[in-house]
């Protein structure tokens, strides 16, 4: 027995969303092992009312009936506790121990015994997320866990190999691709669930004998895999017949019965079995349940919906490769791995972008699970297999190297500075006759006399003194409400943001530490700013200068770590910095700074999908997980107050949470979607929150007083958006109809406008001036037939063309319109629909509502050389300001006297305009 067991082996990727498998025969042959008569399975894990777990196709299809009891994911529950099946808990392990034990059966099935295994997991997890893994094992009834080190032969037992070393191995034991002792290749894995991207050192064969690939540099996107891209497929498909058939398409987005949860599972089946068609043809049909006629998705309609996804993960790649301290054109190969991969977009962007070539199979779910078999070599040949399997297929040929893309043009960076200064308002010509006596208190001296001195008395008659005194005072007073009036008109038509002198000065560079920082981040607030690098230790560091000189402030840690950073959020006196983390339900910090000396004040867990609104004085946290608002006060983090969420009639309390937007906010400076970085410009800041019984909340920020409520008003998928004194609702079904409310009253709410038909749907809905709203109405879901739609109250609604619009910055009552399919384009229009800056290249964003900065190309966190150029918004006129060198255009923060970036070894900051 035991030489028929001689030879056999067994790789497992144990993947986010799906599990493969490969088995080896003694004689090298391979094969994907079959569990439930299907080469790759789902991860998921479905637990009955009896307590026993199910998996793979057998867990998807008992969750139609109880998706309470469902996990999808296992894998990414790692770092909790336990995971809540309908009314019992279960450890991460016992779920992960499910999926291996299938995994297991199926291979006594195929050989009559469970040969020895290798498990691949993740470059980034520590110690503590393997040792969940190998209770799993055990708990599979799996030989326990051994590692290989360079300390020592392995020991005996189930080996851990992490996931890039095995994709690599595979691309140079079995394509037999040359990586040479000293080269680098990185290996890019987008599976159904998330993103990896790893690069690797070939450090040649270490003491025992092992091929010595060292992970140099790895990352990543959780939140981004195939699934993202099925969510924005199903998307499409709604667009293109939820309007025909809208009763039936509401059912299958939010089914209530059984039956509706399988026509649910059928859709998505459905979507996700055209998109890996489209991967091969241009056109696949996809039968949508209840609807006669199938929809026809094209490689367009992937590719329109991928590539914004697709960017992300691209610049992820370069990130990860730039922390390598590598560009692409040093590696010796890029390798495509995980399922998602085979989208043909992939390649081209990678290609294109990165400038190498990268190789993709035509089963790129099998190479992490062969690559790890590596790590069992074949020591001897043998003549032949000992259980006589069916036919194997032969070995996996690589795909041909897409070819080049052209490369984008060059990105730069914003310019700013403060509007010249107003013109002293002019007094009336001509003073008065000098006056008998003073005037009054508050009446200027140029209206009394001319010289600014009071002339002598004149005499008068007996009697008529009173009478010319009061005379002249009734006129001094005129004159003076003359002039404040004369002030108050030049002020109100002023132009309070004129064209800026944009002029590009610089750089002043800022010290980012002795090592070079794997991520920049930077915020700006009046005259400082704050720039923050991630520490070997996994604090961040925090430096405040000067804005206007570069000087150092202060340069201080936070207390706490992270294994990844988000960013800094700059308020009055203070600076937040937020951690990052993996998951909805992983914890992840939140810490405040004192902006005057760096000392951090206070600390806070929070959760992945928790959000954060700052006030000058509060924070206001969105906590998901215990279903309620809670202002924290920015001064010490201690709770202000708290208010639960309101709950629809089955106990559930999501939420959707909306700052209510300011004139002074709006007119400074954005983010790139075009979200005030200053919200708290404007006193007494508010929120309106969406519950899930439809209501809406208007909440003072500072106090959490509840201002003002409304039943029936808008769903958690609606269009929402709260500016001055008006509350905005879209509905998000087609034939919609536009509502407004006024937040300062509980009035009726007021229709300003209604869709032409039922094919009509809006998307991005903003402020566009006083009272006045602007969506895009996409018909029939067309994105070439996009149109702006503008309504100001009691008025008609205007319209104009805006094909392919995805996002609206307002400036005032113009409009910046972004586009980012095929290329990123901006086009600024008046508040007439008139374009004043046609399809410019690049990406643009508002440095206050009369002035726009626009990189040339998407923003980045790889560091390269960046074109900018400024454009006043009233006559669309552009400053060409050139390039900034080698800086991580996506870490930029900006107003307008100052730009501060990230870049490749420490920080720079120019100036914008000439002051």
């Amino acid at each position: 027995m035991a030489g028929q067991h001689e030879g056999f082996a067994l790789g497992v990727d144990l993947g986010t969303s799906n599990t493969v498998a490969v088995l080896r025969w003694p004689d090298g042959r391979t094969r994907p092992l079959l569990v439930d008569g299907q080469p790759v399975s789902p991860s998921a894990v479905y637990a009955d009312p009896d307590g026993r777990l199910h998996v793979g196709w057998d867990a998807r299809r008992l969750a139609q009936a109880d998706p309470a009891r469902f996990e999808a994911n296992p894998k990414r529950r790692v770092d909790e506790p336990a995971v809540l099946l309908g009314d019992r808990s279960y450890p991460p392990a016992e779920l992960l121990a499910a999926v291996l034990a299938a995994v297991a059966r199926a291979a006594v099935g195929a050989v009559g015994f469970l040969p020895p295994a290798v498990l691949t997991c993740p470059a980034a997890w520590d110690g503590t997320r393997r040792q969940v893994l190998a209770d799993a094992l055990l708990r599979a009834g799996w030989p326990q866990a051994a590692e290989h080190t360079l300390a020592g032969p392995t020991p005996p037992g189930t080996r851990l190999l992490r996931e890039p070393v095995a994709a690599a191995r595979y691309y140079t034991q079995v394509l037999h691709r040359p990586v040479p002792v000293g080269g680098s290749i990185a290996v890019f894995d987008f599976g159904g669930g998330t993103l990896d991207v790893a690069v690797l050192r070939n450090e040649g064969a270490d003491p025992w004998g092992d091929s010595g690939f060292s992970v140099v540099a790895d990352g990543g996107l959780p939140d981004l895999g195939g699934l993202d891209l099925d969510a924005a497929l199903v998307q499409r498909v709604g667009e293109l017949v939820g309007d025909r058939h809208a009763a039936q398409w509401a059912r299958l987005i939010r089914p209530s019965d059984p039956a509706q949860r399988r026509d649910q599972v059928r859709l998505w089946d459905e979507v996700r079995g055209a998109k890996e068609t489209l991967s091969r043809s241009t056109v696949a049909p996809v039968a949508v349940p209840g609807v006669a006629d199938a929809v026809q998705l094209t490689r367009a309609d992937v590719e329109r919906v991928a590539t914004p996804l697709l960017r992300r993960a691209v610049d992820r790649a370069r990130e990860v490769i730039a922390a390598a301290g590598l560009s692409p054109d040093q590696l010796a190969g890029l390798f495509l791995v995980g399922g998602s991969s085979r989208i043909p977009l992939v390649a081209r962007m990678l290609h294109a972008e990165l400038g190498v070539a990268p190789t993709v199979l035509d089963q790129p779910e099998l190479p992490v699970a062969e690559g790890a078999l590596t790590d069992l070599p074949l020591h001897r040949p043998v003549s032949a297999p000992a259980y006589a399997g069916p036919a194997i297929a032969p070995a996996h040929a690589p795909a041909p190297p897409v070819s080049t893309l052209p490369a984008g043009p060059p990105v730069s960076t914003p310019p700013a500075g403060p509007p010249p200064a107003l013109p002293a308002p002019t007094p009336p010509a001509g003073p008065p006759p000098a006056l008998p006596a003073p005037g009054p208190p508050g009446v200027p001296s140029t209206l009394v006399g001319g010289s600014g001195t009071t002339a002598p008395p004149t005499p008068v008659p007996p009697g008529g003194t009173r009478w010319r005194r009061a005379r002249w005072v009734v006129l001094a007073a005129v004159l003076a409400l003359a002039g404040v009036a004369t002030a108050g008109t030049l002020y109100l038509t002023r132009d309070r943001y004129p064209d800026l002198e944009f002029a590009l000065s610089g750089p002043t560079r800022v010290k980012a530490g002795a090592e070079r920082p794997t991520d920049t981040f930077t915020a700006v607030l009046g005259d400082r700013a704050y720039l923050g690098y991630p520490l070997p230790d996994d604090r961040l560091e925090v430096v405040a200068v000067d804005s206007g000189t570069g000087d150092e402030l202060w340069r201080k840690q936070t207390g706490v770590t992270a294994d990844s950073w988000t960013g800094l959020v700059a308020v009055p006196g203070a600076v937040a910095v937020l951690a990052d983390a993996p998951g909805d339900s992983t914890p992840r910090a939140l810490a405040v700074l004192d902006g005057q000396s760096g000392t951090q004040r206070w600390n806070r867990a929070i959760h992945g999908d928790d959000d954060v609104y700052f006030a000058d004085d509060t924070a206001v946290l969105v906590d998901r997980t215990a279903g309620r608002l809670v202002g924290l006060k920015l001064s010490n983090g201690n709770e202000a107050w708290n208010k639960s969420n309101p709950r629809d009639q089955y106990g559930g309390s999501r939420t959707v949470v909306r700052p209510v937007g300011s004139a002074e906010a709006a007119g400074g400076p954005a983010f790139l979607d075009g979200t005030p970085r200053d919200p708290w410009a404007a006193k007494g800041r508010r929120l309106v929150q969406v519950g899930a019984d439809r209501s809406v909340r208007l909440i003072d920020m500072a106090s959490g007083d509840l201002v003002r409520q409304w039943g029936n008003v808008a769903d958690l998928d609606d269009l929402v958006v709260a500016h001055e004194d008006r509350l905005f609702v879209a509905n998000s079904d087609g034939g919609y109809q536009l509502l407004a409310y006024d937040l300062g009253s509980g009035a009726e709410p007021r229709v300003l406008y209604r869709a032409a038909d039922d094919q009509h749907r809006p998307k991005e809905l903003v402020a566009c001036g006083k009272q006045r709203v602007c969506l895009l109405d996409v018909p029939n879901g067309e994105a070439a037939r996009t149109e702006v739609v503008a309504v100001t109250e009691g008025e008609a609604a205007i319209h104009w063309p805006a094909p392919g619009v995805t996002d609206l910055v307002p400036l005032s009552e113009q409009l910046l319109a972004q586009r980012d399919y095929p290329e990123p384009k901006v086009t600024l229009f008046d508040a007439a629909g008139k374009p004043v800056l046609r399809d410019r290249d690049g990406v643009a964003v508002r440095l206050d509502e009369g002035n726009l900065l626009v990189f040339a190309e998407q923003t980045s966190t790889v560091p390269g050389d960046r074109s900018v150029a400024g454009v006043w918004a009233e006559s669309g006129k552009v400053d060409e300001l050139g390039q900034l060198q080698d800086i991580r255009s996506a870490s930029c923060s900006w107003n307008t006297r100052v730009l501060a970036c990230g870049a490749d070894k420490d920080f720079v900051l120019y100036r914008l305009s000439e002051d």
